[in-house]
């Protein structure tokens, strides 16, 4: 019996190690509409963590919103993308400096795409030597593609001193990157560059100027569940009393 049972352990073992190596590590999911979530993977704490990011099909092209945290998956998320849909990324945008949203900015640059962040952002990436963009925002932008208009918001600090949100106002998307954590999230992730006495506050910020979201997309959790806000201003209040105690 004890056989038995070893031997079904290390096939359920070895059987989980295959599926896992056998995982794809680059994965596009429908969210509504134009709108779709890639998804690719790294490391964190010894752990595959994913990393989600954006893209949105105009008539004549696709918008990027941050790039992929696995490097080898800048190329075949353009070859994805232009065999999904027949048409070419022209822009992407990168809501903070980390290289889980910027890493990709200096291959799409020499691609022809047009790479943009914040000012802030660029002078965090020259100060950490993270990856740039070509094209700077120096304020909350309203950008225009096609059918599809999209604005940039600068919160406050919280996950990093330059994180930003974009909001889709006639969609009533909510691309909140890593400012915001999933709804069944236990902790607010990393923090080494964070600042947790504003984090709450940011949040809130966010909350009250987009007060109605349909869709919030955040950067390393499951993206279905709409409470994801809510429950990171929750976690940012109760780090903010244990910080103050």
């Amino acid at each position: 019996m004890n056989q038995f049972l070893l031997t079904i352990s290390l096939i359920l073992f070895y059987g989980n190690l295959f599926a896992q190596s056998n995982e794809q590590p680059l994965k596009i999911t429908a969210l509504k509409g134009d709108f779709y979530i890639y998804t690719t993977y790294n490391t964190y704490q010894e752990s595959r963590t994913p990393a989600n990011g954006m893209y949105l099909v105009t008539k004549k092209a696709v918008i990027l919103f941050d790039t992929p945290w696995d490097t080898t998956q800048f190329q075949p998320l353009l070859d994805s993308i232009k065999k999904r849909h027949q048409k070419s990324v022209i822009f992407c945008l990168a809501t903070h400096w980390h290289g889980d949203r910027t890493a990709g900015l200096e291959y799409y640059r020499r691609q022809g795409i047009k790479t943009y962040t914040t000012t802030l952002t660029d002078q965090l990436s020259k100060k950490e030597n993270a990856k740039r963009a070509e094209f700077l925002i120096a304020k909350d932008t309203v950008f225009h593609f096609d059918q599809y208009s999209f604005e940039t918001y600068y919160p406050g600090e919280g996950h990093t001193a330059d994180n930003i949100v974009v909001w889709f106002n006639k969609e009533k998307i909510l691309y909140g990157g890593c400012l915001i954590k999933g709804a069944d999230a236990e902790n607010l992730g990393y923090l080494g560059d964070g600042n947790t006495k504003a984090y709450e506050t940011t949040l809130l910020n966010v909350q009250k100027k987009f007060a109605d979201p349909k869709y919030i997309i955040v950067s390393h959790s499951d993206w279905n569940n709409i409470n994801s806000l809510k429950h990171s201003i929750q976690m940012a209040g109760e780090l903010k009393k244990k910080k103050t105690l």
